[in-house]
């Protein structure tokens, strides 16, 4: 909380004020286009094949790499830090959960997002209590399985953070992106997280490769109960 005694901004009058925030936003507006750009660059990257069959725990008990994607072509995977010996989830990760909202939008775009971490299944149900988390982004467990190292989420040095996206087609799974360290600071909108899918927002306005998925802007997306999916 500041106090009298910590500095502030400089008071100026709201002529200066305007020209200062108009400048501003020009400069907002050059990195949007530049994301823009960073983005269609993404959707335009090769991908490779998934090739080894994964085990992990879920709610309902054993499923598979493929099951995560719920009859979805997308999927992104949030690696959340958690070792089988450690008492609590990674407080970072936990920052970024606290963020996640209602997945519905995602799912109107053919997307679905999980969880996943090395700590048994018990473990994590246990924290998610503490937490308190009700938003309903699914969490699984990759306990004695090779998901996490295969993917860069456990490496010789520990637990990693990071985000994994893939798409299939059929039953055949491609993995498209991923990002770490502070590349995960972009998440938390539904609009970033669908930035890092191959697909993209699937708007008409996106330089996307041709033959992707596109509607109009603004008229696919719902309140997260009014969807048909």
């Amino acid at each position: 909380m500041a106090t009298d005694k910590q500095p502030l901004p400089e008071v100026v009058s709201s002529e200066q004020w305007k020209a200062a925030l108009d400048q501003l936003l020009v400069k907002e507006k050059e990195l949007t286009r530049a994301r823009d750009a960073l983005n269609a660059e993404r959707r335009k990257l090769p991908m490779v094949k998934v090739a080894k069959h994964y085990t992990l725990q879920g709610e309902n008990g054993a499923v598979s790499l493929l099951d995560l994607f719920e009859g979805r072509r997308q999927l992104i995977v949030y690696h959340f830090m958690f070792a089988p010996d450690w008492n609590a989830g990674c407080d970072g990760c936990s920052w970024l959960v606290d963020a996640m909202t209602h997945p519905a939008h995602l799912h109107a775009r053919d997307t679905s997002l999980v969880m996943v971490s090395r700590a048994p299944r018990e473990k994590l149900v246990q924290y998610r209590s503490r937490m308190g988390w009700t938003a309903p982004v699914p969490w699984y467990s990759s306990y004695e399985s090779d998901f996490n190292v295969d993917f860069g989420a456990t490496t010789d040095n520990g637990e990693r953070h990071g985000a994994s996206v893939f798409i299939r087609d059929g039953d055949d799974i491609y993995r498209t992106y991923y990002t770490g360290a502070r590349g995960v600071e972009y998440l938390g909108t539904l609009w970033t997280y669908l930035d890092l899918t191959p697909f993209g927002r699937q708007e008409t306005w996106e330089d996307s490769p041709e033959g992707w998925p596109q509607t109009e802007p603004y008229v696919w997306n719902r309140r997260h109960d009014e969807y048909d999916v």
